[in-house]
């Protein structure tokens, strides 16, 4: 009964979420957002990612993090991104300023709930700035089992081109086998504007298996996740192989 009621508050959520007005194709190092933050914690993040697109070429995209736990309910990181497009050299990309928000008392409701919000100035001026927002969701389906959805907006400003408002989600599910190696699934994709969807065989939805981890060093820490995604839409890349790992001193 506790399980069923735990779902029935994230489906809940979730669907309030999608009346936000206003993500756009998600890049190969993208990861699943949660709204936990460790008050002091500092970390050195790496993000990398390659993915295969329908036609055979290959994008990688990497990023290189220092973040801070400011307080109990705020953590700001700091990225530089790269990337490397079909028949191109690795390039450098953009700064990219990410602050997760821990809106609610861990564990103190059926839900954990956090708010995201980054902002992305591409080396490419003419794109403008990437704003991206929206709620972070985690719960405990079981003592083993944990799940987390995001519903986020994605919006571009001040690029020499118009772009709209785009609605996207994360979402991940896994099994707390042992604290070194937990596994599960992962999927991110998006719908397009938020006020027309694109039509479905056109919209990005990967989705695939994950592990992840967290090995303990004295007062330091190494944690990772990984994941194989591979494309549920013709708008999707073939598949895609995506890595973080984090240095938590």
């Amino acid at each position: 009964m506790r399980t069923a009621v735990k779902a029935g508050a994230l489906a809940a959520l979730a669907v309030s979420c999608l009346v936000l007005p206003a993500i756009s194709r998600a890049a190969a190092d993208d990861y699943v957002h949660t709204p936990i933050v460790e008050e002091g914690e500092k970390e050195l993040d790496f993000r990398a990612g390659t993915a295969k697109s329908r036609d055979g070429g290959r994008e990688t995209a990497y990023s290189v993090g220092l973040g801070w736990g400011v307080n109990r309910w705020w953590f700001t990181e700091l990225y530089a991104k790269g990337h490397k497009l079909p028949g191109q050299e690795n390039s450098f990309d953009a700064w990219e300023w990410e602050n997760r928000f821990q809106l609610t008392e861990t564990g103190k409701y059926p839900v954990d709930v956090g708010f995201l919000i980054e902002v992305e100035r591409p080396r490419d001026r003419s794109l403008g700035y990437e704003y991206k927002w929206g709620p972070l969701f985690q719960m405990d389906f079981t003592n083993k089992v944990q799940g987390n959805l995001n519903i986020l907006i994605e919006k571009q400003i001040r690029g020499a081109v118009p772009a709209r408002a785009e609605l996207g989600y994360q979402w991940q599910v896994k099994y707390r086998y042992q604290p070194e190696l937990e596994f599960g699934a992962q999927g991110l994709g998006d719908v397009g504007p938020w006020d027309h969807w694109e039509p479905t065989s056109e919209q990005p939805h990967i989705a695939g298996p994950a592990i992840f981890g967290k090995a303990h060093l004295g007062k330091q820490a190494v944690s990772y996740n990984a994941g194989l995604l591979f494309g549920l839409t013709h708008g999707a890349p073939r598949n895609t192989l995506r890595l973080q790992a984090e240095y938590e001193f």
